[in-house]
């Protein structure tokens, strides 16, 4: 009894769990036992009852791991002389360990299950190859599971792709398994070689939601960032339909919310991919509103974190669709929730949801950051519009002091975005809110996203002279300070080129390059450059050496400080120069 037990001393009671414990145990040892039974049916009957045991119960799942069962539990899946039926119930139970936590299946590996599972496939019995499908599908949608275990052996893939036609079932799984196990362009082209789109395509029109469910999801997989697969998927039809306009017919509000946000993640990627115009309505007319209306409080949380970071993706290298989102059913407002999320207990009756979303509160925060760099990428008016107005300076700057380095590089990303052309006073409000000491941080971080990140800023804040002179004159001395410091550092080349691009926008001030023309420390490592091995950093070089010696009165340029040697050079580099006038813009 309960109550009887708080009444012991501590250590009786640790006794009494002990003993508790291992009665468990020796109460599961007998399903063991079952497994090795001369008698085929018993040995049959033994596996139904512990199917029955270990649904839900993942203590059962545990002590039956422990005492050995799974490599029995395979013995018996792979041997011939086994029933179909007891090879089916092994798959079964196999499966619903699986189901258990992260080291159940950490085991199953350990016993080198999914040979044994894919070894099952060649069965000509359907049960049984469901049964297998089904435990792999468990066991690959665990984020244990290594993905390249799929691909180790080139005749699983086609098999799969035969099997696809089997039943509801293996299209179900074989689609689940695929769209977990697809991480990458190299995972992308296997599935795409062995014919995924030709075989999945008309999964998206079963009678069954979960295979359409799907095969969605496998399409969204195989196109993201993927202009081979995207390019092909517009042009295929279904039903003498094409691939488009199924999946907007899937984005409707009618259709439920995993189906309508996974078909904008699909044509997003078409989008991106250059398959369908971003001026196409099915982009401007359906996917944006789809993903804004995923961006509502109404939505779970992690419905708002894929629909902003889907957003993101789709307008943010297209100015229109930028523009077209920031009046898109009050966006900036629901983004400013983000921050503010759950804004009360109440709000969500469910603890268990409350403490889920309590403990992932920060990716809204993240995605949030990634929509508005997005957002203001591009275009002066959006990047003022409750962005700016609703503190969000003061607030990426704080941001950028965060320990959680996605959330750093985050903030100091749309920081460099909202630099990017922006009027002076964002400029001046942003080195402000930074502050020098927080500046020299982000310059000496680890990361060297943050350091290149931060690189960026600077040089969108030191871009237009009179910009230049004015930010140079208040933080002349500590940027330059900034400049030495990673040039002598030990970086790479990228970080080394961003750095002497900074100081050829200073060099195009009026009064600003006076900063490096008395700085003889600064002249030498621009010299060095000029002549180091790196084509990249010779050309960068080259560059603050054209703009220091450009006389604006005069309108020409003339050498004061080099030989003619390197003025003849100069001007037969100007041509390839331009790629170092611009400002960067980044990729969110």
């Amino acid at each position: 009894h309960p109550c009887f037990l708080e009444c012991f001393p501590s250590p009786t009671l640790d006794l009494l769990k002990e003993n508790k414990s291992l009665e468990v145990t020796a109460s599961s040892r007998h399903y063991v036992d079952r497994l090795f039974d001369l008698d085929p049916q018993k040995v049959l009957q033994g596996v139904i009852d512990m199917k029955n045991a270990v649904i839900g119960n993942n203590k059962q799942k545990a002590n039956l791991i422990v005492l050995g069962a799974v490599p029995r539990l395979l013995y018996l899946l792979q041997q011939e002389s086994s029933s179909t039926e007891l090879r089916t119930e092994c798959a079964v139970v196999l499966g619903s360990l699986a189901m258990g936590t992260e080291n159940n299946v950490k085991s199953l590996l350990d016993c080198h299950i999914i040979p044994a599972l894919l070894q099952g496939l060649l069965s000509p019995d359907l049960k049984f190859i469901e049964a297998c499908l089904r435990c792999l599908r468990t066991i690959f949608i665990s984020p244990v599971t290594p993905e390249d275990l799929l691909y180790t052996d080139a005749t699983v893939i086609s098999h799969l792709m035969a099997l696809l036609s089997r039943s509801r079932y293996t299209q179900e799984y074989i689609c689940q398994i695929f769209s977990h196990c697809c991480k990458g362009p190299d995972h992308q082209t296997i599935l795409f070689n062995h014919g995924a789109v030709q075989n999945i395509a008309h999964l998206l029109v079963s009678t069954s939601y979960k295979v359409r469910m799907q095969a969605l999801k496998c399409f969204s997989v195989l196109a993201f960032e993927n202009p081979q697969v995207s390019m092909t998927l517009v042009n295929v039809s279904v039903d003498g339909e094409l691939l488009p306009q199924i999946f907007v017919k899937m984005l409707q509000r009618d259709k439920p919310i995993e189906m309508q946000l996974t078909s904008a993640k699909c044509l997003t990627s078409m989008c991106r991919a250059g398959a369908i115009r971003t001026d196409d309505s099915c982009i401007v007319l359906k996917t944006l509103p789809c993903l804004v209306r995923m961006c509502s409080k109404e939505r779970l949380l992690e419905e708002r974190v894929e629909g902003a970071e889907t957003l993101a993706y789709l307008i943010e290298t297209d100015v229109e669709l930028q523009r077209i989102a920031s009046i898109t059913d009050h966006l900036i407002v629901m983004l400013a929730d983000y921050f503010k999320y759950p804004s009360s207990v109440s709000a969500i009756t469910d603890i268990k949801r409350l403490d889920h979303d309590l403990k992932h509160a920060h990716e809204l925060r993240q995605a949030a950051f990634k929509l508005y760099a997005s957002l203001g990428a591009n275009d002066e008016d959006i990047r003022k519009k409750p962005i700016l107005e609703s503190g969000a300076i003061e607030l990426l700057c704080s941001l950028t002091q965060s320990e959680n380095l996605a959330l750093r590089v985050n903030g100091i990303w749309a920081l460099m975005n909202m630099a990017f052309q922006a009027e002076q006073k964002i400029k001046s409000d942003i080195l402000r809110g930074l502050s020098t000491e927080q500046l020299f941080q982000l310059l000496s971080d680890s990361d060297v996203n943050v350091l290149m990140k931060t690189l960026g800023l600077l040089r969108n804040l030191l871009s237009t002279r009179p910009h230049i002179d004015h930010i140079m004159s208040t933080h002349g001395k500590q940027i330059m300070q900034a400049v030495t410091l990673i040039l002598e550092g030990e970086h790479n080349i990228e970080v080394k080129e961003q750095t002497l691009c900074i100081l050829a926008n200073i060099a195009d001030g009026t009064t600003a390059k006076e900063l490096i023309m008395t700085n003889d420390d600064i002249l030498q490592k621009i010299k060095y450059y000029m002549s180091h091995s790196n084509a990249k950093l010779q050309l960068a070089a080259m560059f603050c050496i054209s703009n220091l010696i450009w006389n604006e009165e005069e309108g020409k340029k003339a050498s004061l400080l080099l030989h003619r040697q390197v003025a003849t050079l100069i001007k037969r580099l100007v041509l390839h120069t331009s790629h170092y006038c611009s400002a960067v813009e980044s990729k969110a």
